[in-house]
């Protein structure tokens, strides 16, 4: 959440969402269900930190705790991140960041879209459509979000390989094949 602060807006519609990538990294070290179980924690810290662009309430549970629970299906990979790291593959163990930082930043932009044509539709500018303008700039700041989450992540596993394993896989890892 706070990297939230950190301002990377251009303009009204287009932003760097930065807390992708913890949501990512958590997510990939303890699986999809603590991945959307944080993500729903992250989409309703908005609320007290005044962080929420309000034009319903329908409009709110979509672009916020619906879609930022969303963001944590990038754990959908960690199983396969952590036997690929485990076992020293490492170039699939970017694969499965790469998977996963996509899925998850897809399926929470997926969401943002929604929202953008049905309640944001009617401030498109240039003569866009609601639906091609919400693709367009929901589909750059998501491509733009995933792009940092999977770099960042990226040189994280490559400098720390371990932090994607959790202590408990690590050590049952170790005593079966200690064996």
């Amino acid at each position: 959440m706070a990297l939230g602060f950190i301002p990377t807006s251009i303009g009204a519609s287009f932003s760097v969402s930065l807390g992708l990538i913890p949501l990512t990294i958590f997510s990939l070290r303890r699986g999809w269900k603590a991945g959307i179980a944080a993500g729903f924690l992250w989409g309703l810290l908005h609320f007290p930190t005044g962080q929420v662009y309000y034009l319903s309430v329908i409009q709110v549970l979509i672009e916020y705790p619906i879609a930022f629970t969303f963001g944590g299906f990038a754990g959908l990979y960690a199983t396969k991140l952590q036997k690929a790291t485990l076992a020293g593959d490492y170039k699939k163990g970017y694969g499965y960041i790469v998977a996963g930082a996509f899925s998850g930043g897809l399926a929470r932009y997926f969401w943002h879209f929604v929202a953008g044509v049905v309640f944001w539709g009617s401030y498109a500018m240039w003569g866009f459509s609601p639906f091609l303008y919400s693709l367009v700039m929901n589909g750059l700041s998501g491509l733009a979000t995933i792009f940092v989450a999977i770099v960042v992540s990226v040189l994280i596993y490559q400098k720390m390989p371990e932090l994607f394993i959790p202590k408990e896989i690590r050590r049952a890892y170790q005593l079966q094949n200690s064996k």
